[in-house]
């Protein structure tokens, strides 16, 4: 018979960090792909503590680059003892370590790093990380966007595979904040339907957004309860950032 605790185990058993923590010790080639695939998916936070740390742009596209390809050398060249923590805080940890050591001689020989980084990092970071006072803070606040940001993105894909994206392009302003009085009713005459229709899809784009972003943070984390905490670690990030 499957239970909620059985059916929750099946679930975290194949998210990247999973297999990550499941078989660090044994260099499996599926556990290197996710912590890769991780570690490419979040180069964001990564640039955002360093530049908050005071490296000039350049100098810190080279150091998330260099950082990054370091650590998937580091977990593909030997074995070693499984991550204890989510990944949130495991990569954090480990950039903390590589700021620590000689890494100006690392990063000026390792013009080769196979592992990209876009090319958008320093854009985002302007708009988004203003306010920051810490580069923790910064790493923090970016990590939660790169969830949403990665969410919205799917959003967006499964309305245009469905055939719905000018609804959702419609709507999309109303994902965070309620219309004002009037809007949907405007809008509804220019879609041609009822302002009901519209509020009831803009409840379900609210709640397949939550459930993305969850799949999300699902990825880097390896159970249940870690999920809860990361997601409440995220609205923390997202409300810190928003206080005058």
């Amino acid at each position: 018979m499957t239970t909620p605790a059985s059916r929750s185990h099946d679930r975290f058993a194949t998210t990247r960090w999973s297999m990550v923590m499941q078989t660090a010790s044994t260099l499996s080639a599926d556990a290197n792909s996710a912590l890769t695939e991780l570690a490419q998916r979040y180069s964001y936070p990564v640039y955002a503590y360093v530049r908050r740390c005071g490296h000039a742009p350049a100098v810190a596209q080279d150091i998330t680059r260099t950082f990054l390809g370091c650590l998937m050398r580091q977990f593909h060249e030997g074995p070693g003892r499984p991550p204890q923590t989510h990944f949130r805080r495991f990569l954090l940890e480990q950039l903390n370590l590589f700021l620590g050591s000689d890494w100006r001689e690392v990063v000026d020989n390792d013009a080769s790093s196979q592992l990209a980084v876009p090319a958008d990092l320093e854009a985002r970071n302007l708009r988004d990380n203003g306010n920051s006072s810490t580069p923790e803070q910064a790493y923090q606040h970016s990590f939660a966007l790169e969830v949403i940001t990665r969410a919205l993105r799917r959003l967006q894909l499964e309305a245009r595979q469905t055939g719905h994206i000018e609804m959702y392009d419609a709507l999309q302003p109303f994902m965070a904040q309620d219309p004002l009085s009037g809007e949907l009713q405007a809008l509804a005459q220019t879609l041609k339907c009822q302002p009901l229709t519209l509020a009831m899809a803009v409840k379900r784009l609210r709640q397949r957004f939550r459930e993305l972003a969850a799949q999300e943070l699902a990825d880097t984390v390896a159970s249940s309860d870690d999920l809860s905490a990361e997601q409440a670690a995220l609205h923390v990030a997202l409300k810190n950032m928003q206080a005058p």
